[in-house]
Parts: structure tokens; sequence; C-alpha cells
């Protein structure tokens, strides 16, 4: 798949299949989303938040979820603040989430039988690595959004001033339902 890729992309470059996309590195409308990394959301979540290239940064993990003060989902959202003038988060979850019932026992089990030890595991739990946490879903959708907005707001580093607002996406026809407090 890699090689196909690698082939679509000297064609792109060279038929100047960039030159519709190019922009800089501020977000035009000074916005930043947390998103989830699903396939489903590739192009309908910009699409139906009518964000074309350059409008938003887009940042996406697992679930869209921010699972700690120091993460590296809270790391790019304070770049974004501060490098690249961001005034406005979206924390955008959405329906059918696989991330809603991820569970560390069914990870140890895939890693057991793809070559992972047991061994390997407890040498990172003894570095201080609870993977229990690390690879846990979450159980309550509007409760995960509002915790990683909470998360968001009360962050020491993020200024009083930003607005943080979260949202589930539905997964099939793009439809925005806001989260409250």
């Amino acid at each position: 798949m890699i090689n196909q890729i690698l082939q679509f992309n000297r064609e792109f470059v060279a038929s100047k299949g960039y030159e519709q996309y190019v922009t800089d590195k501020y977000p035009d409308k000074k916005l930043a989303v947390l998103s989830c990394m699903d396939t489903r959301l590739t192009q309908l979540l910009p699409a139906a938040l009518g964000l074309k290239n350059g409008d938003a940064k887009i940042i996406k993990n697992a679930g869209g979820l921010v699972i700690s003060a120091f993460d590296s989902a809270m790391r790019s959202l304070i770049v974004a603040i501060y490098e690249l003038h961001v005034r406005e988060i979206m924390v955008v979850a959405h329906s059918h989430c696989g991330a809603c019932h991820m569970s560390y026992t069914h990870f140890h089990d895939e890693m057991l039988a793809r070559g992972v030890t047991d061994h390997t595991l407890d040498t990172i739990r003894k570095c201080g690595i609870d993977l229990n946490a690390w690879l846990e879903g979450f159980k309550d959708t509007p409760e995960s959004v509002r915790k990683t907005v909470a998360t968001i707001q009360t962050h020491p580093l993020v200024p009083k001033d930003i607005i943080v607002r979260g949202f589930i996406i539905d997964s099939e026809t793009g439809e925005l339902e806001e989260i409250h407090p």
C-alpha cells in the first residue's frame, strides 16, 4: 500500500495537484478541533464543519481525548494557542466510537498474540506507566467530551479567554450535538 501511495504522490506533485491546498501555518478561523482518528471522519468532519484547508488546526487521536494534562493532544493545543494564535477549541467526539469500549484486557490479548511478551509489559509498568488507564476507553461519550473540555479549560497553561466547547458528531450525517457542562 505504501508503494502505491508513493507512486500517487509522485504523480500528484508532477501535476501540481498541491496548488489548490497552498496556505500558511496559521489557521484562518483561529480554531483548533480535537477529534477522533476514525476514518469515517476523514472527509466528513471538515465538510460538516464547513472547513477548508487552512481554516483550522485539526488534532486527531483515538477517541478525541485529552487523557492527561500533559499528553500530546494537550501539547498540540498549547502550541496552537501560543504559536498559531488559536482563540477557540472544539472538542468533537462521534457516534459509534470504537474507543467507547476499549480495554487494556483486549489489547493485552492482542499484544501477546502479536509477539509482545508479558515481560515487556511488566517492564513498562515498572517504568510507571499504568497500561490499564493508558489504553482504557470510555463508557459514556457525552461524559468523555465534558471531561476533555474541562481538562482543557482548567489547564494551568490555557488562558481564560480561550473558548472551549464540546460536541458529538453523527458519524453518518455529520450533524453536531453540543454537549453542555
